[in-house]
């Protein structure tokens, strides 16, 4: 982050907002999460518990899912926008910060666990869709929703195994 102060700073955020490019990209992008969470509501009813879309600062947009699994272990699943990134992640969150550093010992061994430290908010984030094509909205939400099949399958035998 820049030393300027926030007034030096206003003149190329006003320059960066003129256009209303950012603001429509921005608008769009969470357009597409939420109709995500929408398939994901309706692909994995009575599976899933799914919350509405939330918002970070301008950083990520997400929305979170939980099963009777997560729930009893005090877990539940993210699936994020990370918008520097443009692409798609699955956390791991805890309902504490004591939970989710309990997991996080637990699961250091893990490839996708960062064994040198824990993120600051989840247990752990991996890319779900490195390079989604914006332009090809349902090839976007079949290969987010392909991704999500398949790692939260490997997450939930990899949490039994650690119990």
């Amino acid at each position: 982050m820049s030393d300027k102060s926030l007034n030096a700073r206003i003149s190329s955020y006003k320059k960066a907002l003129a256009s209303g490019e950012i603001q429509e990209t921005y608008q769009r992008l969470v357009g597409i999460v939420q109709n995500l969470r929408t398939e994901f509501s309706k692909k994995y009813k009575g599976e899933f518990s799914v919350a509405s879309v939330l918002h970070g600062y301008i950083d990520v947009t997400y929305f979170y899912l939980q099963n009777d699994y997560l729930k009893r272990n005090k877990l539940k699943f993210a699936i994020v926008f990370n918008h520097q990134q443009a692409h798609f992640e699955l956390w791991l969150l805890g309902q504490t910060k004591d939970v989710q550093i309990r997991y996080w010992e637990k699961l250091k061994g893990v490839p996708w666990v960062n064994h040198e430290a824990m993120p600051e908010y989840s247990i752990f984030e991996v890319t779900l869709l490195a390079d989604p094509d914006f332009d090809n909205i349902t090839g976007l939400s079949e290969s987010v929703n392909i991704a999500f099949g398949a790692l939260s399958q490997e997450i939930f035998s990899t949490l039994e195994a650690h119990e």
